[in-house]
Order: C-alpha cells, then structure tokens, then sequence
C-alpha cells in the first residue's frame, strides 16, 4: 500500500475517531465542571442525571466518576489525534485498548443505572455510546491498518 493510500484510510476513520474523542471529552468535561461547581446538569425531565449523580457510584475511591471520564477521554484524544496525524500504529492500538477497557468500564456503570440506580443520565448514555462508537471505529482502523501477509 502506497503511503498516500494509507493516509487515505487513515483519515477516513481518523477523523471521525477525533471527532468521537472530541464529543467525550465536551460530555465529560460538561459533567466534570457541574460537578466541580456542585450544580446540576441540564437533563431530561425525569431528573435522571441529578439521580445518578447523587447515587453511591458516582464516586469511586472518592473520585468523581465524571473526573475519571475526563481524563479518559483526553487520554483518548491524545492518542486518537496522534494516529490521525503521525500515523503512530502503536496510538492507534493504545486507543483500541483504552476503547475497549472503557466499553467495559461504561457496560459496568450502564448496568448501574438500570438495575441498581433505577435512573438514566441521558449525558451518561451518550457518553457511553461515544466510547462503543469509537471502539467499533478503532477495530476497523485497526483491521485496515494491519500489513497484508
């Protein structure tokens, strides 16, 4: 494969990978500021966001679960901006794995909400579908990128 062929493909996933790291970290970085100041997020009429906010989970350790998605998601964004413009496989992977530990992490706290909680953030899910999103785009980055045999 030519090097112009793969940034080709390298910017047909690189940029919405970006743009999906991007929306985490305004989502998290939203959460994490209501949290900081102690106010409430602006959410859907059932008050779902002000429920789980106030639950037992929306610490761990006595961090801010909001904090936590934070940083993963500037971690996210280094690496993913890093693949897209320095073509570094090893971000790319890196972001394959923290994707994948964070899809677990979000099933987790997703399972939180439903059954245990009994209330959904809807800035949680989105979230969370942002972190699926973009696991499903690195695999496929992931698979394109690997050197035919």
């Amino acid at each position: 494969m030519t090097t112009a062929a793969a940034a080709t493909r390298r910017g047909a996933l690189g940029l919405p990978m970006v743009l999906l790291a991007l929306a985490g970290t305004a989502i998290s970085g939203y959460l994490s500021l209501v949290r900081a100041s102690g106010g409430n997020a602006v959410c859907d009429p059932s008050h779902g966001c002000d429920v789980v906010a106030a639950s037992p989970y929306a610490t761990i350790l006595g961090i801010p679960v909001a904090y936590l998605g934070l940083a993963f998601s500037i971690a996210l964004l280094a690496l993913t901006a890093t693949w897209w413009l320095r073509a570094d496989r090893r971000a790319l992977q890196g972001s394959w794995v923290l994707l994948l530990l964070g899809t677990f992490f979000a099933a987790y706290l997703t399972f939180l909400e439903l059954f245990v909680i009994k209330a959904v953030c809807i800035w949680c899910a989105t979230f969370a579908l942002t972190i699926v999103e973009g696991l499903v785009t690195a695999a496929l980055a992931v698979r394109r990128s690997t050197p035919a045999r």
